[in-house]
């Protein structure tokens, strides 16, 4: 049964109101942490740059899908973000809106990654679409996600990890939980998805901010290297 939600979040970011915006509301920013993305021709979007940007979808039967972010100046050259998610979920309310919630909470500490390590150079994003790089059909299983950590080593913040041969160098685990992983190397924000409680498989995506990466020949090496590990 359709049923509205709304995720709230404030996080205070170390970068300038400008710079934020810059992350939040353009194409070339959100590839950078989240996943390329701009509105489409018929959302209704209001921009105040650098202090409020919202972008709305409609569709039918009352669908609704609505993001806005609210940037604040704070001393120090930082900024306060307030983020608001809301919408409609059509079916499995309490799942879908479990996977909206923590996805956030992952999305907004790249997005604090991104701003005090690499912005303002954007990223080549790696992932083909929103879902990153799924792993195959047998890393849809409970221990998945714990074989894909204990793989690279990464069991808590600050481990140090070696990303596999083509697909990265030495790097250090910035986020870790049951569900997601963050590493961050010189180049790159590297983002691994565990979503065998949303019923899907182990995916990655990652945001390149070095030269001359081509996202197809780097997507294929994460692919195969995760077909290795759920062989």
């Amino acid at each position: 049964m359709a049923k509205e939600f709304e995720i709230r979040r404030e996080v205070e970011l170390p970068a300038t109101p400008e710079d934020v915006w810059d992350a939040v509301a353009t194409g070339p920013g959100t590839a950078s942490w989240l996943f390329p993305s701009e509105p489409g021709p018929n959302d209704a979007v209001e921009a105040d740059r650098p202090h409020r940007f919202a972008v709305r979808t409609e569709g039918e039967g009352g669908f609704f899908n609505a993001l806005e972010f609210v940037i604040e100046a704070r001393g120090g050259g930082t900024a306060v973000l307030r983020y608001v998610h809301s919408g409609i979920f059509m079916d499995d309310w309490d799942t879908m809106y479990d996977a909206a919630s923590t996805h956030t909470d992952f999305y907004l500490h790249t997005l604090g990654q991104y701003l005090e390590h690499f912005a303002p150079k954007t990223a080549t994003y790696v992932g083909g679409g929103p879902d990153g790089i799924n792993g195959p059909e047998a890393s849809i299983a409970p221990d998945a996600f714990e074989t894909l950590k204990r793989t690279l080593g990464a069991s808590g913040e600050g481990d140090r990890v070696s990303l596999p041969d083509g697909c990265g160098g030495e790097g250090v685990v910035d986020y870790v939980n049951d569900k997601f992983l963050g590493v961050r190397t010189d180049d790159a924000l590297y983002c691994f998805f565990g979503r065998y409680r949303y019923g899907g498989p182990v995916a990655v995506s990652v945001h390149h901010f070095g030269n001359g990466v081509d996202p197809d020949t780097a997507g294929d090496a994460w692919r195969d290297w995760l077909a290795g590990v759920y062989r």
